[in-house]
């Protein structure tokens, strides 16, 4: 992968780049699946983890948790969870763009003052071919999409994941290379110049 490959997946629609990182261990929590999921959900996160060098926590010193992420069946389901809407400012009006925009994700962050990533929670519904995907599957691309500040459309063109000869799913080489890089400590956690991109694809090709 080169430098403007890599400059394109933490592009913004406005042109503007960003690439950012935790700054924090992760303490993700996980609602509305069954402990199976869970299990799997988390282990894809801790997997991310140990390919970054990063840490995984149980608890966030300050936080409590700092990567939240909820499953439902319909957008409004939401609107139940306690709390979410102090959360997520503007919740009702959000969901309701999910649901007009047929959306099957949202993702958001908070960022620490040198803009490094603080915080994360995600929305995923689980309707229609969402439902489909294998729980091994969507554990770690979300995993993936929770590690950086990915471009909305970074893999709208090409997943992530590959299938392993063996038939399990894996994570593609130069995606692991990517993630490797951008969370090497020489690195600056966030960046806005475009140059960062010339860096990360230099380590990727260490």
């Amino acid at each position: 992968m080169d430098a403007a490959r890599v400059q394109e997946m933490f592009t913004r629609p406005d042109g503007g780049y960003m690439c950012a990182r935790w700054g924090r261990p992760i303490a993700p929590v996980v609602f509305g699946v069954e402990d199976e999921t869970l299990s799997v959900m988390k282990s894809a996160i801790q997997a991310l983890c140990q390919l970054a060098d990063h840490d995984m926590a149980e608890t966030d010193p300050e936080l409590g948790v700092n990567l939240l992420v909820f499953f439902c069946r319909e957008w409004d389901e939401l609107t139940a969870v306690p709390d979410l809407d102090k959360l997520v400012p503007g919740l009702p009006d959000l969901l309701s763009k999910l649901e007009a925009g047929d959306a099957s994700q949202y993702r958001a962050f908070r960022f620490e003052p040198d803009g490094a990533i603080r915080a994360g929670i995600v929305f995923l519904r689980m309707k229609g071919e969402a439902a489909d995907v294998p729980a091994d599957v969507l554990a770690l691309s979300q995993a993936v999409l929770a590690m950086l500040t990915w471009s909305e459309t970074a893999f709208d063109a090409e997943s992530p994941l590959a299938s392993a000869p063996d038939g399990t799913v894996v994570l593609k080489p130069e995606i692991a290379q990517l993630i490797r890089a951008a969370y090497d400590p020489v690195l600056p956690a966030a960046s806005d110049d475009p140059a960062t991109a010339l860096r990360i694809a230099a380590r990727m090709a260490q």
